[in-house]
């Protein structure tokens, strides 16, 4: 049967009903999947395979870039639909759009030279033998994104894994179906290419029976707990996995440091998209020389924001409703164990849009400190030099990104390494995250693997080695039937070469 053969289930009577978080009003309807939907999926995404491998790495390519000029086109369209699902401004979706394409392009033009077959060392013992090292695809993969970046985050998994030869079927999160269903039809407006991207809707059920499916390898982001579900579904077939569970990253903040531009970027690393972004700023160490400054320029920024509906809005509501709770609480364990709110309080995360807090003086086993909050909340706390707010910023079971203003360059790197993230920027917020070169991911409680770079093509294909003989070996040794004379050659070697050596 071709790819184009099979045709679609019908739709599940169950449907997923999407709302804009700024109003509440119902924006599109989708169907509920369920396991013979998804498994119907996962079969014509493996039937697409022998197309897709048939068209190599330079067909590949096309394909890709093509499907990133269309998304670049038609970027005014995804960011609305992205907007209108998560609730952030209209310009912080065409920014999100923007990063997408770049690692998609990134992807399409570097998977032949970081996957392609190439000749290694074969070291002095198997001269004979010809060494080659290539990667092939895992087949199917299943990528289950999040609503917080509905398109950069997939993507980051859904580019790479389409770049290094696999099929894909995504399910999106329930709050942002529609941007899943854009990309795949999309996708098909390019050609005849069957299934290659599949997109399966529905709550955390569907989740679960694409881990039970059938795929080669599952790309998970979302939290800890649910990424500890994933893998426990997934240990079932022995399905291999990418986790990217979020984080409580911090920012350190020397006294030397730009104190203008480290209150800039971390305004922005903390309120932007309402402080939902896995590897934002929810920490800041500064040290005590310059704590009242730098509290003081970052407070009347984060003044100035007008946080709303409107796409000219600071940031958005919060895109999932029950979220506020927990903002809530981390507020309100910060102040009762200590802390002190200088903007904001008790009472700002109410409402559908959330107001900004900025809380000092927080106690490090405070919730507020340890756990992930996801919105538009930062704790300041002091420290009395970088290497304790590096200490402090290693404090927690995450482990995802990280960040540290300082004047001494050398002392930022220095401190960058210390740090124990997957990512760490020296002078700015989050830029690892946009170089499509740099590896993404974390340690932790912030899940383990790669998207990004050639380390997230790699996460998407098997190494496989592979010898070729190209004379007699001068020492016959892989024999039932060894001679003497080769046995003592070789403790010769050993006691007169590696020994020494």
């Amino acid at each position: 049967m071709s790819v184009q053969q099979e045709t679609a289930n019908p739709a599940p009577a169950k449907t997923l009903r999407v709302s804009d978080p700024r109003t509440g009003e119902t924006i599109g309807e989708y169907p509920h999947d369920g396991a013979a939907e998804v498994r119907a999926a996962v079969r014509r995404a493996r039937g697409a395979l022998r197309w897709w491998t048939a068209q190599g790495v330079r067909g590949r390519k096309e394909w890709l870039l093509e499907f990133k000029r269309l998304i670049a086109g038609r970027a005014e369209d995804l960011a609305a639909l992205i907007s209108a699902e998560t609730g952030k401004p209209h310009e912080d979706a065409i920014l999100e759009v923007m990063l997408a394409v770049g690692h998609l392009e990134w992807a399409a033009k570097n998977a032949g030279k970081v996957l392609g077959r190439r000749r290694v060392s074969s070291g002095a013992t198997m001269i004979n033998q010809a060494a080659y090292l290539q990667y092939q695809p895992f087949g199917v993969v299943g990528v289950i994104g999040p609503w917080n970046y509905p398109l950069f985050t997939p993507m980051g998994s859904i580019s790479y894994a389409l770049a290094a030869g696999n099929t894909v079927v995504f399910k999106p999160s329930e709050l942002t179906p529609g941007v899943g269903a854009w990309l795949a039809e999309a996708w098909r407006s390019l050609g005849p290419s069957g299934s290659i991207i599949e997109v399966v809707t529905g709550e955390g059920e569907t989740g679960a029976a694409l881990c039970d499916s059938g795929v080669d390898k599952i790309a998970f982001t979302g939290s800890a707990a649910t990424g500890k579900k994933v893998m426990a579904a997934c240990a079932q077939t022995l399905t291999p996995v990418v986790i990217e569970a979020g984080g409580k990253d911090a920012m350190v903040v020397a006294a030397d440091a730009d104190l203008d531009a480290a209150a800039e970027q971390a305004a922005f690393g903390a309120m932007g998209n309402a402080g939902q972004t896995c590897a934002g700023v929810e920490r800041i160490y500064v040290q005590e020389e310059a704590f009242d400054a730098f509290v003081e320029k970052f407070t009347a920024i984060v003044r100035e924001l007008e946080p709303g509906n409107s796409p000219e809005s600071s940031y958005g509501p919060m895109t999932m409703a029950s979220q506020r709770e927990i903002v809530s609480r981390h507020i309100a364990d910060a102040l009762d164990s200590g802390g002190r709110a200088v903007l904001g309080g008790r009472d700002s995360a109410s409402g559908r849009v959330c107001a900004p807090v900025v809380l000092v003086d927080v106690p490090e086993d405070s919730a507020a400190v340890r756990e992930e909050t996801f919105g538009p909340t930062v704790v300041i706390n002091r420290v009395a030099n970088l290497h304790e707010g590096v200490e402090r910023a290693n404090g927690t079971t995450y482990g995802l990104g990280g960040s540290v203003f300082t004047g001494d360059k050398a002392a930022g790197l220095e401190a960058a390494e210390l740090m124990k993230a997957g990512g760490v920027s020296v002078n700015s917020f989050l830029s690892f995250a946009a170089i499509p070169s740099l590896p993404f991911g974390g340690s932790g409680d912030s899940g383990f693997g790669r998207i990004h770079g050639a380390d997230g093509l790699r996460e998407f294909a098997r190494p496989k080695a592979i010898t070729s003989q190209r004379f007699a070996p001068p020492l016959a040794l892989m024999t039932m039937n060894r001679k003497p004379r080769d046995v003592k050659a070789v403790k010769w070697l050993l006691a007169n070469l590696q020994a020494r050596a």
